[in-house]
């Protein structure tokens, strides 16, 4: 059974091929946009070619029995007409319910014929990174919502589900909600990151306009939409599930545990 993981390279797509060949699989064909500098594991088969380049795919689809479907909206209809035309049998695709911009990747999908599986993911843990300067320079969060309540995912746990979604059957037609194990506040996430750090870290809340101001250099337009989701998920926490653990047959990783591995991007 030959495996196309698509945006090979990228940060979800990467870890896809990994945990592929972690589970035992032995064709994974692996899409990137350049080949020389990938640095593919051993074993993976390259392809050279990208999903916003649609005349570079079909000589990566051909023989292709399942696929990884990275999140690209603007190509999506002629991807998956390309890969019904090559005879793909399965497409799991990363993508979005109604209340976010991926749905449609969704509805494509399902318009090709071929059987699917969707993975739909909250916020990531790794997010959390954009709090590493002003922790490091300040020792401070600075934000407006210290109650509001997530339940953040790590790229790793999306593609260890993807994976195994991958390398087995009797996931088609499923949509799986992905989140971590866990539901923190901010004020909770921030004080579990103090912890791991081993140095404080104080909770200093603001008004919304400054937190745009402070997510606008790396954001842009999105800054205001982040800070409203923030917002919401204080009336209306996002549950976590066991989904991850479920179908992997391993439990999520915790927002503590990837604190613990990614410590001194805080310190």
């Amino acid at each position: 059974m030959k495996i196309l993981v698509t945006g090979a390279t990228g940060n979800i797509g990467r870890m896809v091929v990994d945990h592929l060949l972690a589970a035992g699989a032995d064709d994974v064909r692996a899409l990137t946009n350049n080949p020389e500098r990938a640095a593919l594991p051993a074993g993976v088969e390259v392809a050279e070619g990208y999903l916003r380049r649609v005349a570079s795919l079909p000589a990566a689809l051909d023989g292709v029995d399942r696929m990884y479907l990275a999140p690209v909206l603007e190509t999506v209809d002629e991807v998956v007409q390309l890969a019904k035309d090559a005879g793909i049998r399965q497409i799991v695709d990363l993508s979005g319910d109604a209340n976010t911009e991926w749905q449609p990747i969704a509805h494509a999908v399902e318009k090709s014929g071929a059987d699917w599986t969707h993975l739909y993911a909250g916020e990531f843990t790794e997010n959390t990174a954009m709090w590493a300067d002003q922790v490091r320079s300040t020792g401070q969060v600075r934000e407006p919502y210290p109650d509001s309540a997530n339940a953040p995912i790590t790229m790793d746990d999306i593609a260890r589900v993807a994976a195994t979604v991958l390398l087995s059957d009797g996931h088609e037609g499923r949509t799986y909600n992905l989140t971590g194990p866990e539901t923190l506040t901010r004020a909770a996430r921030v004080q579990q990151l103090a912890e791991v750090i081993g140095s404080p870290v104080e909770f200093v809340k603001v008004s919304r306009a400054e937190l745009i101001q402070l997510l606008t250099p790396t954001m842009g337009e999105y800054a205001e939409w982040y800070a409203d989701g923030l917002a919401m998920m204080v009336d209306h926490p996002i549950p976590a599930n066991t989904t991850v653990a479920d179908i992997t047959g391993a439990p999520g990783t915790t927002f503590k545990q990837w604190a613990a591995a990614h410590a001194d991007l805080f310190r």
